[in-house]
């Protein structure tokens, strides 16, 4: 009997087992729920010469930084889908693998290739997408256009499914089409609601168009039936921290930062847990409250031993906010000599904006208000290009209008602010009041 995924593509497995198990492991994926890897070790134990389940477990590795597993099981899969495999599952394992690799750019012209001619394959369909995805991560200026689009083209092949009505309708939201995009997601998180990808979109909807109780209403109701070591659940807080700091609530923010976004006691992937712990942190600072000097240090030892080198923009320019606050200038210093030089072997795609962004935040660490203003005018629109969301790239543009108005030039914050509130007009961005009163 042939075996087939949940989308309708033959799978290269004689075991039921093996087969019910990876369509369990793949939607738990697609969901970033918890009990995924589980299922795909079940689907391997059930039949160990079956490639997909090891790409599929290669993946995970990766988020979490297992370089090696990863690495080791992308191997295996390649060997035996080359004995065992289709067509299109041999593709599939080299459009992952690659990813796994860090080969990104060639990941991404697989990965676009495989969707031309297996549009249903969700795994890889899914690599392009997300915050993080090899759009995002890609230095493309246009990448929230580019997931549009994309999901445009395959949108008939996808009908009401739950996954891709979920990253479909983010995709739409990202690029400034909230109006379609959040009752899209929605209704992709209403067909699972045990789908923190689906809760995560919707946050994202709401925090594009200001429904800041509703936001904090649907984490407080949904968040019991996540477990804590969900690949999301840190991050999820962490928009309910955002939340509370429209309304100047720091004490709340900080409680959220305590309970769930410490690196000590998150359990998100170290990308996730260096970038959500550095944003909350220096969001708090930059709004004029006050941040505990352990907690900065505590996150910037963290991130030294995750993020020892430069590599990922989205990554470095964390690190460089981190660096800027505890005043660790000789990390900086060589993060930002690693940097220059890939950016004059032009190695690094997302370009200049990279070093502008680190040598601003430290200029704003060090109160030189004026200086980060000018080192962020020239780039603020090419801020895109280091990849993540538009809620957390906002933390670049907060910076240079705290900037902008300590700096006295309030007409340049005033003209931003106007900006901020016209692309977001229901939005209660009491952060500025004061600025535009």
């Amino acid at each position: 009997m042939a075996h087939e995924d949940r989308y309708g593509l033959l799978i290269s497995t004689s075991s039921d087992e093996a087969a019910s198990a990876y369509r369990e492991g793949v939607d738990l994926m697609l969901a970033g729920w918890t009990g995924a890897a589980e299922a795909l070790e079940r689907a391997i134990v059930a039949d160990p010469d079956f490639a997909l389940p090891h790409i599929a477990r290669a993946r995970l590795h990766s988020f979490y930084q297992q370089g090696d597993l990863a690495r080791k099981k992308a191997a295996t899969a390649r060997e035996l889908v080359a004995k065992h495999g289709s067509l299109r599952e041999r593709a599939h394992v080299e459009a992952l693998a690659l990813a796994v690799e860090g080969r990104l750019p060639e990941a991404l012209a697989a990965t676009l290739r495989h969707i031309e001619a297996w549009p249903r394959d969700a795994l890889v369909m899914a690599m392009p997408l997300g915050a993080f995805g090899l759009f995002a991560f890609s230095g493309m200026a246009d990448h929230d256009q580019a997931r549009e689009d994309l999901c445009g083209r395959v949108a008939h092949h996808y009908g009401e499914d739950w996954w891709f009505l979920t990253l479909h309708g983010w995709a739409l939201t990202e690029n400034g089409n909230v109006a379609r995009g959040r009752p899209m997601t929605q209704r992709g998180f209403d067909l699972r609601r045990a789908n923190a990808h689906g809760a995560h979109a919707v946050l994202h909807a709401m925090f594009e168009d200001g429904s800041v109780d509703e936001a904090n209403r649907l984490v407080e109701d949904w968040i019991p039936t996540y477990d804590r070591a969900g690949i999301l659940h840190g991050h999820i807080r962490w928009h309910q921290a955002l939340g509370a700091l429209e309304y100047g609530d720091a004490a709340r923010a900080l409680a959220i930062y305590a309970d769930v976004l410490q690196p000590s006691v998150n359990q998100a992937p170290p990308l996730n847990v260096i970038t959500d712990a550095a944003g909350l942190l220096w969001r708090l600072d930059a709004y004029g409250h006050t941040v505990p000097k352990a907690l900065w240090a505590e996150a910037d030892t963290a991130a030294q031993k995750l993020f020892p080198k430069s590599g990922l923009p989205f990554a470095d320019v964390h690190m460089a906010l981190l660096a800027a606050a505890t005043q660790n200038q000789e990390a900086l210093a060589t993060r930002l000599a690693v940097i220059d030089q890939r950016i004059a072997e032009g190695k690094l795609p997302a370009g200049p904006v990279v070093p502008a962004i680190c040598r601003a935040v430290q200029a704003f660490a060090d109160e030189d208000f004026a200086g980060c203003a000018r080192m962020l005018a020239p780039v603020i629109t090419e801020v895109v290009r280091i990849g993540g969301s538009h809620a957390q790239r906002e933390l670049i543009e907060d910076t240079f209008l705290v900037a902008l108005m300590r700096s006295g030039d309030v007409a340049r914050a005033r003209a931003l602010l106007d900006t901020r509130l016209h692309r977001r007009p229901s939005l209660r961005d009491t952060r500025w009041q004061a600025a535009s009163a």
